[in-house]
């Protein structure tokens, strides 16, 4: 009954996601950001129908497992577009730069301040980073990989929803500043949201999301352990 349950509501999952991004399309109105829609409905109908996240995720797990082939699938980019990669290298590397070191610097900052034990600082640090990393990372440091999962989600949604706000005051219109902030800052998320600016700045958010997460995966560990 258990893995009935999980199936239903990932099939549940998915033709809701697939109903909000219509009508995102003709919207297009930042909070209707179809992860956003879903998630909020989703975690209304667990609520209402008493079912645990355990359950839930009988089901969800097998989407779980996709995003690792995903995160890898984004190295495509990389190849397609090496000649823009090197003749945009210095600003690409300077912002994606800038990205890990604003989300590192942030993140310890709030884990000090809110005082969060271990456990938590290790869970909420990788906010930054997608999900299947996130998740690592969170293990290997002693945390909580579902809870780091969802706050990859949430920093995701927050970026795709005052992501365009933020870009129209800075006066951000090229393809380059505009998929590094998403990448770097709402990593998958919002490269699904810079696909709507345009191909290119699709690609250079995913290119630096890639990037981002190579850096964070190598570099947060360490730093968990030294500086908590």
């Amino acid at each position: 009954m258990k893995v009935v349950t999980g199936v239903f509501f990932i099939f549940i999952t998915v033709v809701l996601y697939i109903g909000f991004k219509k009508i995102y399309e003709r919207v297009r109105m930042p909070i209707f950001v179809p992860v956003v829609t879903t998630t909020l409905l989703l975690i209304l109908l667990l609520l209402v129908t008493n079912t645990s996240y355990e359950t839930y995720m009988t089901g969800g797990k097998w989407i779980n497992e996709l995003l690792g082939s995903a995160v890898v699938a984004l190295a495509y980019p990389l190849y397609k577009y090496r000649k823009k990669i090197y003749h945009y290298r210095l600003p690409l590397f300077a912002g994606v730069f800038t990205g890990i070191l604003v989300g590192f610097i942030s993140g310890f900052v709030f884990v000090k301040v809110a005082g969060l034990n271990l456990s938590y600082s290790a869970t909420f640090l990788p906010k930054s980073v997608t999900s299947p990393i996130a998740m690592d990372i969170a293990a290997l440091t002693g945390g909580i990989p579902s809870l780091a999962a969802a706050f990859v989600v949430i920093s995701g949604i927050m970026g795709a929803v005052f992501g365009p706000l933020v870009l129209k005051i800075f006066h951000i219109h090229h393809y380059l500043g505009i998929g590094v902030g998403y990448g770097s800052a709402a990593h998958g998320i919002g490269t699904a949201k810079a696909l709507e600016y345009g191909v290119e700045e699709a690609a250079f958010s995913s290119i630096s999301m890639t990037l981002s997460a190579v850096v964070y995966a190598l570099i947060l560990p360490m730093a968990i352990h030294y500086l908590l």
